[in-house]
């Protein structure tokens, strides 16, 4: 590490935030929907982006684009900006994606969603937080070294993906699936896509996520008549049960996440009958289980097919059952390379010892994971992500550049 070099990158990062603020609002005009949320996905956004990156300095890019008929330009697009390192050992990876969420009910905002406005050290607009923050920290970062003729010692990969918002397929699935030769397995890989208020803890493990439906079909009577029917609410509820009481089946505790369990819970409900003197003969039930990565997916599905069967019996139902998502994947370890340098960064420059901690939802980190590369996610945010008047602090996107940059002379 030269601490000279370092202090060099740092000066020049805060010194010039408003390259981050200029990107913020170049790009924060440029919706970003998928096509699922009613937009035309990321192409006119990353064009933006491409062409701003060429003007600064950074210009050697490339496209891993994916096809999508549904949009206008028939692409998804996952850009790649390098910037060359003395050393080609690993490269320092930074992934954040282009997609935001919609704006929600418009009267909540205070300001244009897609006009970032600045005020009081913050930025205003749909996305500055979710995910341009993590964006712009680290394109400062790597012109902290572009402007100042610094070359890092390890190559900085700047990631910038399709499709998070609504699962990935056209984004980091796509990159995984069809260029996995994009990621070394030394490569250290940070995903600035969650966080917390001072920058302390850093994700290394995911919950497996299970969503399922059940379609309960049985017989339709008569209130008074229960006898000439089969309840299918009634089977549905016993059902419930027996599927929440896998809290207590797959018992074991994990204090990484919070929380510490594993979780099965009933959620959306679909209308049946539509009087009170009507036995529905029909009733759509849905779960969202979080599942800790010490159990897998397979158990699961096994015990849910044994709770089917005899409910099934017990009742005289047929149940449908039909997986909306599935997702599992392996933990980073404490001690892989870029959980221990992250750490280190953090407490080279925020001055905090890093904690590390596993989340019930779902990140692109699984799909690396899954390909046995270690991956982080971290950022210092104070998680407004898909809430009206999302902002983020310009600060923070400066602190987490200045830890990008440590880790590229490292």
């Amino acid at each position: 590490m030269n601490n000279e070099e370092f202090s060099q990158l740092k000066d020049f990062i805060y010194e010039n935030t408003e390259y981050a603020v200029d990107l913020e609002k170049t790009i924060t005009c440029v919706p970003a929907l998928a096509p699922e949320n009613g937009g035309d996905g990321e192409s006119k956004k990353c064009a933006v982006l491409e062409e701003w990156l060429m003007k600064n300095g950074i210009k050697n890019i490339e496209h891993f684009d994916a096809p999508d008929d549904r949009v206008s330009s028939g692409v998804r697009p996952n850009m790649v900006a390098t910037i060359p390192g003395n050393l080609d050992d690993y490269s320092i990876w930074v992934c954040a994606h282009l997609d935001v969420v919609p704006v929600g009910e418009l009267s909540l905002w205070n300001t244009d969603p897609w006009q970032a406005v600045v005020k009081d050290g913050k930025i205003y607009g749909r996305g500055v937080e979710d995910n341009q923050q993590g964006l712009c920290s680290a394109v400062l970062a790597a012109l902290s070294f572009v402007k100042q003729h610094i070359i890092p010692e390890h190559t900085i990969k700047l990631l910038f993906m399709a499709d998070e918002e609504v699962g990935s397929k056209y984004g980091m699935v796509w990159l995984a699936k069809n260029h996995p030769e994009l990621f070394g397995k030394n490569d250290r890989i940070l995903i600035p896509d969650g966080g917390d208020p001072i920058g302390q803890t850093i994700e290394i493990a995911e919950k497996n996520i299970l969503w399922l439906k059940f379609h309960t079909i049985g017989k339709q009577s008569h209130g008074s008549r229960p006898d000439q029917g089969r309840n299918a609410k009634l089977a549905a509820c016993d059902l419930a049960m027996a599927i929440n009481g896998f809290e207590k089946k797959f018992g074991r505790v994990d204090s990484l996440f919070e929380p510490d369990h594993s979780t099965f819970q009933p959620t959306m409900q679909n209308a049946n009958v539509s009087g009170v003197n009507i036995i529905p003969g029909d009733d759509v039930l849905c779960f969202d289980c979080r599942i800790l990565p010490c159990y897998s997916i397979d158990e699961v599905r096994k015990e849910v097919r044994d709770v089917v069967a005899r409910v099934e019996n017990q009742y005289g139902v047929k149940i449908e059952v039909s997986e909306l998502q599935c997702a599992q994947s392996p933990a980073t370890s404490k001690d892989a390379p870029v959980a221990r340098e992250l750490a280190q960064a953090i407490k080279a420059v925020h001055g905090i010892d890093a904690k590390f901690i596993g989340i019930g939802g779902g990140t692109v980190a699984a799909e690396l994971r899954n390909l046995g590369i270690d991956a982080v996610v971290w950022s210092t945010m104070d998680e407004l992500c898909h809430q009206p008047n999302e902002y983020c602090i310009i600060e923070n996107i400066a602190k987490d550049a200045s830890t990008i940059a440590w880790l590229a002379i490292l």
